[in-house]
């Protein structure tokens, strides 16, 4: 794993930030963020100090009665500015309470 400057931290803390935003408007009971991006040193999209893969882990009301795709289509919706923004790979576990 490649040791990120504090600028590079700010970068990726910056972006966590804006994401917990744009998801806070699902009133999600869970919401967990992995920033994946040192996995992907070398590959497609990877750009050192910036957060570019992304695992999301929501759980929302808002979920109730959709399926899988329509879900994904939600979160993604939300963060469409981050993925405009670089975010390269958006891994969602999204579900309802009590599934």
């Amino acid at each position: 794993m490649s040791m990120h400057t504090p600028s590079q931290d700010d970068a990726v803390a910056q972006t966590l930030a804006r994401v917990r935003v744009a998801l806070a408007e699902l009133s999600p009971t869970v919401l967990e963020l992995e920033d994946e991006s040192h996995r992907h040193e070398g590959h497609g999209g990877h750009r050192p100090g910036q957060l570019t893969h992304l695992r999301v882990r929501i759980v929302a009301e808002a979920f109730r009665d959709q399926g899988r795709l329509a879900r994904h289509r939600l979160v993604n919706g939300l963060l469409a500015g981050e993925i405009a923004r670089g975010l390269h790979a958006l891994a969602i576990e999204a579900r309802a309470p009590g599934e």
